[in-house]
């Protein structure tokens, strides 16, 4: 079992989870079917880039790394994704909500029921 080939050296459960229970998230990339989603076929799409969910659960996979489910509203899916998949809505640092300026604003209202207002 020493020959295990991991794809990550470090060991994610060392460090409290990045992410919290019903923190706004964005897929950083496109999300397929590998073949553990019943009902859709092995290779579709589940989840788009740029698509925002909500963290509904914390476990962990292979006891090194979290798996975030994460409910995508818009596509109807739950997914587990790992850390480096996703990018918070909710925790950006203040060095980013800077650099928006005032767009910051409106990435507020992404993702919520809240009405999205025109910020330029």
């Amino acid at each position: 079992m020493a020959d295990i080939n991991r794809d990550d050296a470090e060991i994610e459960l060392a460090y409290p989870p990045r992410f919290s229970y019903g923190e706004r998230v964005i897929a950083r990339s496109v999300v397929r079917n590998d073949g553990t989603y019943n009902g859709r076929d092995i290779g579709e799409v589940l989840v788009n880039k740029g698509e925002i969910g909500y963290v509904i659960n914390i476990n962990t996979f292979l006891q090194q790394f979290y798996i975030y489910a994460v409910d995508f509203v818009d596509s109807g899916h739950r997914v587990g994704m790992r850390a480096k998949e996703l990018c918070t809505l909710d925790n950006l640092p203040d060095e980013v909500l800077e650099q928006l300026g005032a767009k910051a604003a409106v990435l507020q209202t992404l993702g919520s029921a809240k009405p999205t207002e025109e910020v330029l």
